[in-house]
């Protein structure tokens, strides 16, 4: 084999010594850089593969104006009734959220806002208490729409609906690709996503545990509030709470039978800590004359309610899903 390689490469310097132009054609089996007497081939520098963007969050823009027009609190809005009020409500979430309550808390910075029964202004809650998150100095805030039955803080907020929570579940998505980061610089979104018919079961998911895990590791001063279903209508609700740190249980004043409370709260005993917002509690005038408000109470320890000595204030409060 070696001979007549040698004489190929003999005859074809011959060749060229004689001026006949003789293309050099690499063999598949042997280069030619290994040819004796023949030059190698020059090399062709390949391209580079193109690196993948890194998935940008949507950003979308909130109309402030129309939301302080239908008495939500805004960050950088004027003093009102409610915006004293939720100042009042995060006070304790936000020390328990970022470990500095009485006794330190697992996932202490997912806290679930939910009611017993729809209607009773959880959604209201959970935008306003997002909101007033959104101006502390040393935290952020997401806002994630968990009534993947009967999502409502898009609507509230006049965005479209798009991919979300249900879609990072079923790895259609990742969270950077569903987040909505808004014109609130602290302030981000995830909506509740694509319908999904079995979407207790994804939330019940090994998916799901890794996703709030990596919620609540990722960044130290970040807080997730979760919009989740009402209690005593689905199970979604009962199984997102296994997973919090800490719960808010709406109850409409007035209109909340005492006992659909206590069921709701027996829902949800594993939870550590349990805060109850009362929604449109008539309350004495306090400076802003009278009218309706929130009025709140919370505990620790594993089968308690809401206790302890509830404080109100007033505040033109409507009643949300």
């Amino acid at each position: 084999m070696s001979s007549l390689i040698e004489q190929a490469a003999q005859r074809l310097e011959q060749l060229r010594q004689a001026g006949v132009d003789v293309p050099v054609v690499a063999s598949p089996s042997v280069p030619a850089a290994t040819l004796p007497g023949l030059p190698a081939a020059p090399a062709v520098a390949q391209p580079e593969p193109e690196a993948e963007p890194a998935p940008q969050s949507r950003q979308v823009e909130i109309d402030l104006d129309a939301l302080q027009a239908q008495g939500f609190a805004t960050p950088h809005g004027p003093r009102t009734p409610t915006a004293d009020q939720f100042r009042v409500i995060k006070r304790p979430l936000i020390v328990n959220a970022m470990g500095k309550g009485a006794a330190p808390l697992k996932h202490g910075n997912l806290i679930m806002v939910t009611s017993a029964l729809p209607g009773e202004g959880k959604s209201f809650t959970s935008v306003n208490l997002a909101m007033s998150i959104a101006a502390e100095l040393d935290n952020t805030v997401m806002l994630v729409d968990a009534d993947v039955a009967r999502p409502s803080v898009l609507r509230m907020l006049n965005l479209e609906p798009g991919p979300g929570l249900l879609d990072v579940l079923e790895a259609k998505a990742t969270v950077p690709d569903c987040l909505l980061r808004t014109n609130i610089d602290k302030l981000t979104l995830l909506p509740s996503g694509t319908p999904h018919p079995r979407a207790t079961e994804l939330l019940a998911s090994d998916a799901m545990r890794d996703l709030l895990d990596d919620m609540a590791t990722r960044y130290p001063d970040r807080i997730i509030i979760f919009d989740s279903p009402p209690l005593l209508l689905t199970t979604e609700s009962r199984v997102l709470a296994t997973h919090m740190g800490q719960i808010v249980v709406v109850v409409h004043a007035g209109r909340t039978l005492q006992a659909d409370v206590q069921h709701a709260l027996a829902a949800i005993e594993t939870c550590p800590v349990k805060m109850m917002v009362l929604n449109k509690a008539r309350g004495s005038g306090g400076g802003y004359g009278k009218g309706y408000g929130y009025g709140y109470g919370y505990g620790y320890g594993y089968g308690q309610g809401a206790s302890g000595d509830a404080a109100a204030a007033p505040a033109d409060a409507k009643a949300g899903g």
